[in-house]
């Protein structure tokens, strides 16, 4: 009964480590899953995507202390580095725990899986349901195992011989775990069922393992892509998402092999997958490297090169026979680089900038262009250099510069279109026909740099007709016709997505021209000669029927207009502008090493302030302390001024009372002093007194 009653409800499954790559892209698979959804047809996956379905699986997991703030969507509960005796607990409320130790050679992952298998092992008679244990382990637990005919190079090891597997001397205690799972929770009618995944390589959305190598050929950082060792080895593979789909199919299927070999179909070598890489996002150029140079250009870490160094050809027939999957990419990750490729650039955020910037000459468009491809790390594309950056491909390509790449009919080609280019600039005084700059814009921005980052197209196109001939789509025959009536179909791959006029008076412009030096001036073509006829050019190109403004309008990609000033000469309000309406870079952030440096310098920056911080506030309080000698001093010479001032007004105030009393007080006090020397009466004071009594009534 309790059984029954338990599969009328979503089950509560726990996953390990849900902020590492793999868990993370499980536990959000498996929270996604509808009940019943194992099916391998369209309507499964449709429902699947269906909001009103009743959910399979409510998800709780385990994270890291580093990621204690950062809450996950889909897990109906987080548990942030728990104490095994809470830990335990939230397992005895699941009825399924996932294990994954597949990402790393470490111990504790392994560790923490034994304690919590045998625990649940342990306490397996006081359950009130059955529970599920399932462990993601890693091929590199067969990564010694030979076929059964080493001569047969095309030999596959199957999945039936798994008991036979020997593990990489770094994954031993992976397979003793595995060994435990089967041992401890492989009995049929146990309270606690127990499942080994043994999955191949991990890749798809974002990429973990194979990381490095889409990273440098998205940003183009090499010529040529590495591939450390010889690159003839076989890995097998499996995208993260087939694996929550094998995880899904063993919690509502329950097979009856325990262990369960999760890889797709590809029988790809590293080379042939590293290639793949470099053609779909970067130079579609690779070679060798050793492998002491992975670690010393610290590409990978020495556990990780150990994973990429593996040599299997695995048969797994469980996934292909007994499941029912809906697979992301079972033809492998070679067969899918395009789908992969896309999935790694929005999971990464890594979507390309297209800027065009328009304005009359002399107005900044080349500055700000500059300042906006070192902000957001993007390309910038000028006519001028563009068809420099040609001529000098052209010529690379005639010399044979790359001898592996080189070939008699590619240098045959390139001294054609060579010479076809010199004679148009003959021609026409030193400018190339206008057809020619559109198939080498159309080439630039076709090129892998620009599809991957974004770029800034400074001051081209200028007309109506340039940007239609540049931008327009070429396939538009399954496009609605109403639609195409009223909006011109476009590229979205190589038309700017932000387009900005950038704009001054004529008055402005003449005079910041006469403020350049002549040797500037004659090279950038802004002599009175040159300058004036081409802003007059501009003006009539902007007061045109069908600008080039009405262009981009018409395809609803509508331009802002950016006022240049006097007062602001470093574009600074301009940038701003421009930036809050393109939004945040996105790219790759630096590097470790660039942000080393950047650390470096704003430490030394931080004290440099720090310094002038403390000497000013030094500065302050010597000066405060001054400030408050100088008014004490004033204070004191004010204090005896005024102690002056009064002891001349009381004088002047005392002397008429002094007069009075020197001639008629005076005289009497004297007589009577006089005669009490001479008498010297008991009583001085009652003597006078009485004195000057006697004498007042005679007088």
């Amino acid at each position: 009964m309790a059984d029954k009653r338990q599969s009328s409800r979503p089950k509560r499954i726990f996953v390990s480590d849900v902020d590492r790559y793999s868990s993370k892209h499980i536990a959000k698979f498996l929270s996604t899953c509808e009940a019943g959804d194992t099916s391998g047809d369209g309507e499964a996956e449709e429902m699947l995507n269906s909001p009103r379905g009743e959910p399979a699986f409510h998800v709780v997991g385990s994270v890291s202390s580093s990621s204690k703030d950062e809450k996950s969507a889909f897990l109906l509960e987080q548990y942030t580095s728990p104490a095994r005796d809470e830990l335990f607990q939230h397992l005895l409320e699941c009825d399924v725990v996932v294990y994954n130790v597949s990402e790393s050679s470490t111990q504790q992952q392994v560790e923490e899986a034994t304690w919590a298998i045998t625990a649940l092992h342990d306490e397996m008679e006081n359950f009130k349901s059955r529970k599920m244990f399932i462990l993601i382990s890693t091929v590199m637990t067969w990564a010694m195992t030979k076929p059964q005919d080493p001569d047969d190079t095309d030999a596959l090891i199957s999945e039936e011989d798994f008991r036979k597997r020997r593990p990489h001397p770094s994954f031993r205690d992976h397979n003793d775990l595995e060994k435990l799972v089967l041992r401890l929770a492989g009995r049929r009618k146990a309270k606690l069922t127990g499942y080994v995944v043994t999955a191949g390589l991990q890749y798809g959305i974002g990429e973990n393992l194979f990381h490095y190598f889409f990273k440098v050929s998205w940003l183009m950082q090499f010529p040529k892509v590495p591939i450390f060792g010889k690159g003839t080895n076989y890995i097998p593979m499996i995208h993260v998402n087939d694996l929550g789909g094998v995880i899904q199919n063993i919690i509502e299927l329950r097979p009856k092999s325990k262990y369960i070999l999760a890889v797709d179909d590809s029988r790809n070598t590293l080379e042939e997958i590293v290639k793949m890489i470099s053609d779909v996002l970067g130079p579609e150029k690779v070679h060798t490297l050793s492998v002491e140079e992975a670690i010393t250009m610290k590409a990978f870490r020495p556990e990780e090169l150990d994973c990429l160094s593996i040599n299997l050809r695995l048969d797994a027939f469980n996934v292909k026979d007994s499941f029912n999957l809906n697979w992301t990419s079972k033809a492998g990750m070679v067969e899918n680089m395009e789908s992969v490729a896309q999935q790694y650039k929005e999971a990464r955020q890594l979507l390309p900038v297209r800027i065009c910037l328009v304005g009359p000459p002399a107005v900044g468009k080349t500055t700000i262009a500059e300042k906006l491809c070192k902000h957001y790390q993007i390309h910038h594309i000028s006519i001028k250099g563009i068809i420099e950056e040609k001529i000098n491909q052209l010529n690379e390509k005639i010399s044979g510069h790359d001898p592996e790449y080189h070939s008699v009919e590619a240098a045959a080609a390139a001294q054609k279109q060579l010479g076809n280019i010199n004679k148009s600039l003959e021609m026409n005084q030193g400018r190339l026909d206008e057809h020619q700059v559109f198939h080498i814009l159309q080439e630039k921005l076709n090129s892998k740099p620009c599809r991957n980052q974004g770029f800034v197209l400074d001051g081209f196109p200028k007309t109506y007709s340039q940007a239609n001939m540049n931008f327009s789509a070429e396939d538009t025959e399954n496009q609605d016709s109403d639609l195409m009536s009223t909006i011109p179909q476009y590229d979205k791959l190589t038309t700017p997505e932000h387009v900005f006029e950038l704009d001054a008076s004529d008055d402005f412009l003449t005079k910041r021209v006469q403020g350049l030096p002549e040797s500037v001036a004659e090279k950038m073509r802004y002599t009175q000669e040159e300058f004036v006829p081409r802003l007059t050019r501009y003006r009539q190109l902007r007061a045109a029927d069908e600008t080039l403004l009405d262009y981009f309008d018409h395809c609803e990609i509508h331009p802002e207009r950016i006022e240049v000033s006097t007062d602001d000469p470093e574009y600074t309000g301009v940038m701003k502008r421009i930036t809050e309406i393109v939004g945040v870079p996105k790219n790759y952030g630096l590097s470790p090493e660039e942000q080393e440096k950047v650390e470096r310098k704003r430490e030394v920056e931080r004290m440099k302030t720090l310094t002038v911080e403390a000497a000013e506030k030094k500065r302050r309080k010597q000066a405060a302390l001054a400030e408050i000698a100088a008014e004490f001093e004033a204070w004191q010479k004010n204090l005896s001024e005024v102690k002056q001032q009064e002891c001349e007004l009381l004088e002047a105030n005392a002397l008429p009372l002094r007069n009075y009393l020197m001639k008629y007080v005076m005289p009497s006090l004297t007589e009577a002093m006089l005669e009490c020397c001479k008498i010297k009466p008991g009583d001085p004071v009652d003597f006078l007194a009485e004195y000057l009594l006697r004498s007042n009534q005679q007088e």
